[in-house]
């Protein structure tokens, strides 16, 4: 009995064994194949590099002298250009945040700045003060845009054309009309503490400023169990939107 056990249990060694002999014999090819196509993938992403190098190459050794002085001037009378832009918003009021007194001043300034990102406020809106807190590092950073606010109270003119009703919102002004509106704070994750980034990437879907960013994705969306209600000025809620010419 002692002689059949151990042959048995050399027989299922040896089955084992096998097993795994076999196992390694089959796998190496698969393992083999794998290594071999990400290799060939490596090579030819090389190649492709290795090409696109030697063209840039090739294209920079064609040019002459004259050629390479051309391309100088125009480099230099584009940072020019865009030296002058800069400048030419600085005088009108770009890269800083502020307050127009009525609508005579909103009017003209519309004239002057094509991009405008207006701040409808009120001065017993807590809300209000948050807003202004971002727009102010907006306005630093996106000179290619007008930041400045209302009080929609002494505006009421405004107001009305532009058909606020919720405080706080934003108009989003391009080329003299009206391209979007921030209605309170609901783009904005329905909370209090969204971030600079946040209100930067909304106002950027109307393309009043630059935007290197994705426009398709929020920088950070709060979920909120319970949506915040934006009060109107007349004490109701509502949230009308509409694009107004006001050039006048």
């Amino acid at each position: 009995n002692k002689k059949k056990k151990r042959g048995r249990k050399s027989e299922n060694n040896g089955t084992r064994n096998f097993g795994l002999i076999q196992h390694k014999i089959f796998d190496f090819p698969i393992r083999n194949t794998m290594e071999q196509l990400i290799q060939n993938q490596v090579i030819s992403a090389a190649v492709q590099l290795e090409k696109q190098l030697d063209n840039e190459l090739d294209r920079l050794d064609s040019f002459n002298t004259d050629d390479l002085d051309q391309l100088r001037q125009q480099r230099i009378q584009q940072l020019k250009k865009q030296a002058q832009q800069r400048q030419e918003w600085k005088n009108n009021g770009h890269g800083e945040y502020s307050e127009l007194a009525d609508e005579k001043e909103f009017f003209a300034m519309s004239k002057k700045s094509a991009n405008i990102v207006c701040h409808f406020y009120r001065d017993s809106t807590p809300r209000c003060r948050i807003v202004d807190m971002h727009l102010k590092i907006l306005a630093e950073k996106h000179l290619e845009a007008k930041f400045c606010k209302v009080n929609a109270e002494r505006c009421p003119f405004l107001t009305e054309r532009l058909r606020i009703k919720v405080i706080p919102s934003i108009a989003l002004i391009k080329d003299s009309k009206t391209k979007d509106y921030i209605v309170g704070f609901t783009d904005l994750g329905n909370c209090d503490d969204f971030s600079t980034e946040m209100l930067e990437w909304r106002i950027a879907q109307s393309g009043a400023i630059e935007y290197n960013g994705d426009l398709l994705t929020p920088p950070d969306v709060k979920k909120h169990k319970k949506p915040a209600n934006q009060k109107t000025i007349r004490g109701g809620y509502d949230s009308d939107d509409s694009d107004i010419d006001f050039d006048d």
